[in-house]
């Protein structure tokens, strides 16, 4: 029987569990929720690896995705005049390597972009009629869920009212559906802080920083990336494990006090000051926000299910997270198709399935990003050694996962309900 389904959030999830769930049943009605005017080009750098090469393949997107990928060749670890410390190369498919750079790295506007354009392609392709289909509606989002045996009734934030068979929350690691269906109490207790705060922007790129991506520890405990690949700007991205209460306090006030807060602590960094303190105050694409790890026992209530970030977010620095929503949008959608009518079924086979891959992706606690993070000139200097003498070892004895790389695919549940190519 068609679904009428309501998706929050039109970043990678929700154009992916949409074109899925039409491949596997064109008279779905499927309507894609953004409260954004427009789509959200910007972001950062973002890996595929583990299963999500292997899901876009099955979509018939990776040519098309892989076309759109950046020019990033490997990860420099440099001191305080940027010498280069050690060297780590990118891994590729048939290698595990520690670093910062996958085979596929791309920007997250631009796998947006051709996802949010491949869904508008399928929906053309199969003609929808009306009441069925593909629909987006950019501006608005969901202030009110109510649920009851015929499905979940939703107020939208223009004040209309319509009912669905299911909602899907892809709305993020700050996830408005979570809080609705689940409650302010579970919603809040689900983030689990990993003590880092972040700050993200675009910076002038300069000469000779080339298609290496840049790494360097400062005292205080705080690392500093910065990632240009074949791009014009430069992406920097400032982390710090300062427990400063203004840093923590700011993410609730203005984006200029933000940025205030973030100068503050980084001020006295020792490598490119000046460049990183101007970008934290006139860069156009600043965001911040703390790092943390979303866990819930449960990701479903009632018919509201939710996905990727919203429902089991692992953190940037697992480089996980795009991996875990198109796993999570693939297996989703597979469940629906296969158990037909039982939508309550289907979402208990959903987290069922998904547990293994969320428990692996999430072996990531405070504790280990404390290890990351020295404060002293001291310990910088001992980390500096550690990372050259692993940079040596892993460069003369690149570990192959040819096997691993294969399995990929091979733990992915197998669907033929989804009709893909």
């Amino acid at each position: 029987m068609p679904l009428n389904v309501l998706i929050v959030g039109a970043g990678v999830c929700g154009p992916a569990v949409a074109m899925l769930l039409q491949g596997s049943n064109p008279q779905h009605n499927i309507t894609i929720v953004e409260r954004s005017p427009t789509l959200r080009s910007t972001g950062q750098q973002i890996d595929l690896k583990n299963q999500a090469p292997h899901i876009l393949r099955k979509m018939g997107l990776l040519d098309e995705i892989k076309a759109l990928c950046v020019n990033e060749t490997g990860l420099e670890v440099v001191d305080s005049a940027g010498k280069q410390i050690a060297y780590f190369g990118a891994a590729a498919s048939g290698e595990r390597r520690i670093g910062l750079t996958s085979e596929h790295e791309i920007m997250r506007g631009d796998i947006v972009r051709a996802l949010y354009d491949a869904s508008i392609k399928q929906n053309s392709d199969f003609k929808a009629s009306p009441g069925q289909g593909i629909t987006y509606l950019f501006g608005q989002t969901i202030t009110c869920l109510g649920q009851s045996a015929q499905g979940v009734d939703v107020t939208f934030s223009d004040g209309r009212e319509h009912r669905y068979d299911l909602v899907i929350g892809a709305d993020g690691q700050y996830s408005r559906t979570r809080r609705l269906a689940f409650g302010q109490e579970v919603s809040d207790a689900a983030f689990k802080s990993l003590g880092v705060h972040a700050a993200y922007f675009s910076i002038p790129r300069i000469d000779g920083e080339g298609t290496l991506a840049r790494g360097h520890l400062a005292p205080g405990r705080k690392m500093i990336y910065t990632r240009t690949s074949d791009r014009p700007v430069t992406g920097a991205l400032l982390f710090t494990m300062d427990e400063s209460p203004r840093l923590k306090a700011s993410y609730k006030e203005s984006v200029e006090n933000q940025r205030e807060a973030f100068v503050e602590v980084f001020k006295d960094m020792d490598w490119q000051t000046d460049r990183f303190i101007s970008g934290l105050k006139h860069s156009d694409d600043f965001y911040a926000n703390e790092l943390g790890q979303i866990k819930l026992d449960r990701l479903s209530a009632g018919r509201v299910v939710l996905l990727g970030d919203a429902g089991y977010c692992p953190s940037p620095f697992t480089g996980l997270g795009t991996n875990l929503c198109l796993v999570g949008a693939y297996v989703l959608a597979g469940e629906l198709a296969r158990q037909g009518n039982d939508v309550e079924g289907a979402l208990r086979c959903y987290e069922e399935k998904m547990r293994p891959f969320i428990d692996k992706c999430q072996q990531f606690s405070s504790k280990t990003m404390g290890a990351l993070f020295p404060s002293s000139r001291l310990g910088i200097w001992a980390m500096h050694n550690l990372i050259w003498a692993v940079s040596k070892v892993a460069g003369l004895f690149p570990q192959s996962q040819k096997g691993d790389y294969d399995n990929h695919d091979e733990r992915l549940p197998k669907y033929p309900e989804l009709n893909l190519p």
